[in-house]
Order: C-alpha cells, then sequence, then structure tokens
C-alpha cells in the first residue's frame, strides 16, 4: 500500500485520540458507581425472582379462594331452594327427605366457611409478602437513582471530554486516505486498539522491538510512500526523522 508520509504521519494523530478514548472509556467503566449500580441490578433481578413466586402462590391462593367462594355460592342457593321448598309442601316424606338435605348442607356450607377462613388468611399473607417485596424493590430503586445521579454527575468531565476528542477524531480521520483508514482500522482491531505506531531510533512503539538485520534494512530501502508494517506486532510503522534511518 502507498501513502504520502504526511498522511502515514496523520495515523499517529489518529492513534493518539483512539488510545484516549480507550483510556477514558475504562474511566468510565472504572467509576466506583459503576460497580455498586451493577451490585444493585444484581440484588434488583434476586428481589424480581421472589416477587415472581410470591405473585404465583397469591394467584393460586386467589383462585383457591375464589373456587371456594363459588362453592359456597352453590351451597347456598341450595339450602335457599330447599328452605323454600320445605316451607311450600306438605308431604313428610318429602320434609323428612329436604330436612336431611338442609343437615348436610350447612354441614358442607360451614366446612367451606371454615375453608374460606384459612384460604382467606393464606391470601392475605401472599399479599404482604408481594407488598414487603415491592417495598424492598422501592428502596433498591431509590438508592440506584442515587448512585446514577452520582455517576451521571462524576462522569460528566470525562464525558464532555469523550465528546471533544470523538469531534477531533472525525476531523482528522476526515484527512486519511479511505484505504489507508480501513487499513488502520482493521489493525487497530487485531492490535488491541493500536494500529500505527511511531518508528523511534529503530524501536516500534506499538510493542517496543527494535529492528536489526533485515528488517531493519528492508525498512530503511523502502520508499517514503511505502506503508510498512512492524515485522513483529504487524501494525503500520510510521517513520519520521526520529526513525534513526
Amino acid at each position: 500500500m502507498k501513502a504520502s508520509p504526511a498522511d502515514q504521519e496523520q495515523l499517529l494523530r489518529l492513534q493518539a485520540i483512539d488510545t484516549r478514548l480507550q483510556q477514558l472509556a475504562h474511566r468510565l467503566r472504572s467509576l466506583p458507581q459503576t460497580a455498586e449500580l451493577a451490585a444493585l441490578g444484581e440484588r434488583d433481578a434476586a428481589v424480581r425472582g421472589r416477587r415472581a413466586e410470591a405473585i404465583g402462590v397469591l394467584e393460586d391462593a386467589r383462585t383457591e379462594l375464589g373456587r371456594i367462594e363459588s362453592d359456597v355460592e352453590v351451597v347456598e342457593k341450595r339450602i335457599a331452594r330447599d328452605g323454600d321448598r320445605l316451607t311450600h309442601t306438605s308431604s313428610m316424606k318429602d320434609v323428612q327427605a329436604l330436612e336431611a338435605e338442609l343437615v348436610s348442607l350447612r354441614r358442607r356450607l360451614s366446612d367451606l366457611e371454615d375453608a374460606e377462613l384459612v384460604v382467606m388468611e393464606k391470601v392475605e399473607a401472599a399479599e404482604s409478602a408481594v407488598a414487603a417485596i415491592d417495598g424492598e424493590r422501592a428502596e433498591l430503586a431509590e438508592a440506584t437513582a442515587a448512585l446514577e445521579a452520582a455517576r451521571d454527575e462524576a462522569a460528566g468531565g470525562l464525558g464532555t471530554e469523550r465528546e471533544h476528542a470523538e469531534r477531533d477524531r472525525g476531523a482528522i480521520a476526515a484527512t486519511v486516505p479511505d484505504d489507508l483508514l480501513r487499513f488502520y482500522e482493521s489493525l487497530r482491531v487485531r492490535g488491541a486498539g493500536v494500529g500505527a505506531a511511531l518508528l523511534r531510533q529503530r524501536t516500534c512503539g506499538g510493542c517496543t522491538i527494535t529492528l536489526t538485520g533485515s528488517d531493519l534494512e528492508s525498512v530503511r530501502r523502502s520508499a517514503p510512500d511505502e506503508v510498512r508494517q512492524c515485522p513483529e506486532c504487524d501494525r503500520i510503522l510510521v517513520r519520521t526523522d526520529e526513525s534513526g534511518l
């Protein structure tokens, strides 16, 4: 690949900004509030899981209560119906049968009402459990909001600096030929964020390896507009008056 020495030197400016952006990103990730927020997020996830289980228990209890209430309604209607029939019959046989059935129905109703009270207590307990968990989540949300505000305040200066760096990067990148920029970007991805390095006193600024022997001679013989790469780390070697060639 060919590129003018001036264009190659622009890569050093671009690399300096990319390195700065990496540092800023690391500082943003390393803010103390970031780790605390992650911990709160894990706690909230655990609480959400407990809430889902509590809601399941509550819904089951409400379903059971609804079923019992429906049974109570049916039995009450049958008692009312049999009571009405009892007052309007003159047959002793019917009276005896209806009275026996009413005794059975009232016993059934008593059992259902006892069960209803038990299940109502289960519903109340489940509702209290959900309310307690909701209170816990509200406390977590409040703590999270406070931490986010503190993080945003701490990150404010870093964010502004990042915006300026990104703006400067765009301006410099616009001056670099497209093919050279694409090549630099591909090497930067493979090179842990470093795609170009200054060759200073025959030493690569990317891997700090000093060129010797045939590698050094090859670079010396290269035309100024030839894009050379470090034989060790594969990054673009930008040659200047400091290269010691």
